[in-house]
């Protein structure tokens, strides 16, 4: 999100595949701090480094001089199409053969240096993983049941991060009220409670980087910043009832709408456990209901 309640995990992260300086500066110049992080490296072997190290949005792929390592590089497109590839060249006119290897790998454009230079951010951004994820899911599922502004503006801010973890005071902080205030307004009538939400739009991220044929579930685990593949496996189990290799062949509507169904809530609505309940049930566990205490008459 840009703006003061922007994060870093809100940011896009574009990888620069760039042996020529021109092709650097333009990156640096099209995407400032404020706008994108970005990731430059200059061989193929680096460029799939990175996307095995994080959540990359785009890529940019120095065409100018197409060398083996070049079209290396460029065919990370098919392993990773989750991120639009951009080729960027001088288009000389014997870039014919250029273009059409572009084609072929799936890009979702070529950047014409000096021609384009001005146009790069526009052309680029609108297109990452980020924007696309939020452009998705902006209007909240109708089976989460969120309906006031707060908890619009609490969803806007979850989905935002594309997956990445976000915490609730920071949740908080960009609303404008207390994480404890938020925690209890968000989830009120049959919405699902707030920690469960962001999960379940952690989920959804983890079954789209799934799909990539790059990566598997250990990779999108790192890539999303869980503690290890195991918490993976332990969220998509409590969240939504599943194994993590089912998240690749699932769209992000079956995720919500089985989410919706009977996991929404870490208990049921209306079951609440009155306090103090929990530590006598304990004290009581393995005496029969009719037995009196020991010593009573």
């Amino acid at each position: 999100m840009p703006g003061p309640a922007g994060t870093a995990a809100a940011l896009p992260c574009i990888a620069v595949y760039a042996p020529r300086e021109r092709v650097r500066a333009l990156a640096r110049a099209a995407f400032p701090r404020r706008r994108a992080r970005v990731v430059i490296v200059r061989t193929a072997a680096e460029l799939a480094q990175t996307f095995h190290a994080g959540l990359i949005d785009a890529a940019l792929i120095d065409l100018g001089s197409p060398s083996d390592d070049a079209w290396s590089a460029a065919a990370c497109a098919r392993e990773f199409p989750s991120a639009p590839f951009f080729g960027v060249t001088p288009l000389r006119s014997a870039d014919g053969a250029t273009l059409a290897r572009c084609a072929a790998l799936d890009f979702a454009d070529v950047l014409v240096e000096t021609v384009d230079d001005e146009a790069v951010r526009g052309l680029v951004l609108p297109l990452t993983f980020h924007a696309r994820f939020v452009a998705a899911l902006r209007e909240p599922p109708a089976g989460l049941a969120l309906a006031t502004a707060l908890q619009r503006t609490t969803w806007n801010c979850v989905i935002s991060h594309a997956g990445l973890p976000v915490r609730t005071n920071a949740v908080a902080r960009v609303v404008g009220v207390t994480r404890e205030h938020l925690s209890r307004a968000f989830s009120t009538t049959h919405a699902p409670n707030l920690k469960r939400v962001i999960d379940l739009v952690r989920l959804v991220a983890a079954a789209e980087l799934a799909k990539n044929p790059g990566y598997d579930m250990r990779d999108v685990a790192k890539v999303l910043c869980f503690a290890s593949p195991s918490h993976l496996s332990s969220t998509t189990q409590r969240v939504l009832g599943l194994r993590p290799a089912s998240l690749a062949r699932l769209r992000a509507v079956d995720l919500i709408g089985r989410f919706a169904g009977s996991r929404g809530r870490s208990r049921a609505v209306g079951r609440t456990v009155p306090r103090g309940t929990a530590r006598l049930s304990s004290r009581a566990h393995g005496r029969p209901a009719n037995r009196p205490p020991r010593g009573a008459s």
